[in-house]
This record gives structure tokens, sequence and C-alpha cells, in this order.
């Protein structure tokens, strides 16, 4: 097995704390790659896209911010933040473009069990390492690294 990282798993507090800072952050993205567009062809050319484009905007959207940064560095804006790291399980780097293609789709039904209370029961008291269950099921880990931090000033 290759030499893995020393690194500590990020507390459930942690994780929770960068997913709202995480929420207020995507408001600026969304404007920005969602908003800014569907104005631009509604007010300027009349056009209104169907629901189901614009559904599939938003994913794409969403999931083009989610899957090249955790790909890249393993690292959002808000995990750079509190200092949390998206890696692999087995390896500790950050996870493969398939590995984080992976994540982001289960991780959709995850946060709606999230926010119904299930989830988080599920994380909170029955998964032994208190991982997400997108995480789990990805094979993918957060870790607390404040190492990351130091490295990038």
């Amino acid at each position: 097995m290759p030499n893995r990282p020393q690194v500590e798993l990020a507390s459930l507090r942690r994780r929770l704390a960068a997913m709202l800072y995480e929420s207020l952050l995507l408001l600026g993205v969304l404007a920005l790659g969602f908003l800014a567009p569907l104005l631009t062809l509604g007010v300027a050319f009349g056009i209104t896209p169907p629901g189901w484009l614009e559904w599939l905007h938003l994913l794409a959207l969403l999931g083009a911010y989610f899957i090249w940064l955790w790909h890249r560095r393993g690292q959002t804006l808000a995990m750079q933040t509190w200092q949390l790291q998206l890696v692999d399980a087995n390896s500790g780097l950050p996870p493969s473009l398939g590995r984080s293609l992976l994540r982001y789709a289960l991780a959709w039904p995850s946060m709606l069990l999230l926010l119904s209370g299930v989830g988080l029961i599920w994380t909170a008291f029955v998964d032994r390492e208190r991982q997400f269950p997108h995480d789990r099921l990805a094979g993918t880990r957060i870790v607390f690294n404040p190492a990351l931090r130091q490295d990038a000033d």
C-alpha cells in the first residue's frame, strides 16, 4: 500500500460549517453562471429556455464548479477556509476525475437525506467514522488538513 499522508478526519461540526459557508459562496456562482445568462437571454432576445434545460444548466454549472475544484486540489473555497480537503480514501490524495464525478452524482440524493434529517442521523450516530453517505459510497473522505493553509501562504 502506498505511503499515505497522516491526516485526521474532519469533525462533523467543521464539515457542516463549511457546507453552510459553501451555500453562501454558491449564491455568487449561481448569480454569475446561472441567472446572468438566463436574464440576458430573456431580456435581450426574449427567449425563455424550457424548465428541463434550466435544470440541466444548473446541474452542469454546479458539477463543473465542484468536480473541477475537488479534482484539482481537493478543496473548494469554503473547504480552504475551514482547512478541509477531500481525499481518496485509499491513497490520501485528491480524488481522480472519475471519483469526483461519482461523488458529485451521489451527493444529490445524499444531501436530500441530510436535509430530511435521516442522513444527518446516519452520519452522526450510525457511521463509525461519521462520514456522509456519498463520501462512504464514493470512496472519499474529508480530512482536516491545516498544513494546506500554510502551503498557500
